[in-house]
């Protein structure tokens, strides 16, 4: 969840291809990434970069950028995640996913990031923010390019300001509290329970099964 600034766009008809491209670029073998080799070996696009042509800026192609991979830093949430998805407790939590329980997975992540992780982690946020990209995202407005314009290979500047965070603690957790309230009330088992509650919809049920 730390973003890395690279300045670097790939655009592709090919998704294997430029995922092949995107890992190499990264520092790994796209043909060791298991669902890479998996599309590749299926045909469904290319995973073998001796065989993906480069347009553009094929210099930029050839970076390096050394990355440790996805395990090497993992969070608490990543970590149980992977334990459930693949690891020993899938068979014990696999039932739940069917019951009404299912909504508390991503009750679970909401608590995470927006009670935990976003009001503890101010100083990665307000890095993002204060970099070039976060200050073109601050003067975007003012910045934007036509859509029209295809010339223009970017931007020389990217505005002063940078967006500025309040530090509301308590208003952090209120607001994400209110958004955990918002996934349970429209999480679809719960809702399916309340329309199955609902006279009206009891009623309009019946009348078209008599209609029949």
């Amino acid at each position: 969840m730390i973003p890395h600034v690279k300045n670097v766009i790939l655009a592709s008809a090919d998704q294997v291809a430029i995922d092949a491209v995107a890992a190499r670029m990264m520092g790994f073998d796209p043909l060791r990434i298991k669902y890479i080799r998996l599309a590749h070996d299926a045909g469904l696009g290319c995973g073998d970069v001796r065989n993906i042509e480069i347009a553009g800026d094929p210099s930029a192609a050839e970076e390096n950028w050394r990355f440790e991979g996805p395990f090497a830093h993992m969070t608490f949430a990543s970590r149980m995640q992977h334990r459930i998805y693949w690891g020993p407790l899938k068979s014990m939590l696999e039932w739940s996913l069917k019951t009404v329980l299912a909504p508390w997975a991503y009750a679970a992540s909401v608590l995470y990031h927006d009670t935990f992780w976003y009001p503890t982690h101010q100083k990665v946020i307000r890095d993002a923010l204060a970099s070039d990209w976060g200050r073109l995202f601050a003067d975007w407005e003012s910045l934007q390019l036509s859509p029209d314009d295809l010339e223009t290979p970017g931007w020389s500047e990217v505005g002063g300001g940078a967006v500025r965070l309040r530090r509301t603690g308590f208003g952090y957790l209120l607001k994400s509290l209110a958004l955990l309230a918002g996934c349970l009330k429209e999480a679809p088992e719960f809702a399916a329970r309340r329309r199955r509650r609902r006279p009206g919809a009891v009623r309009s049920s019946a009348e078209g099964d008599q209609r029949k």
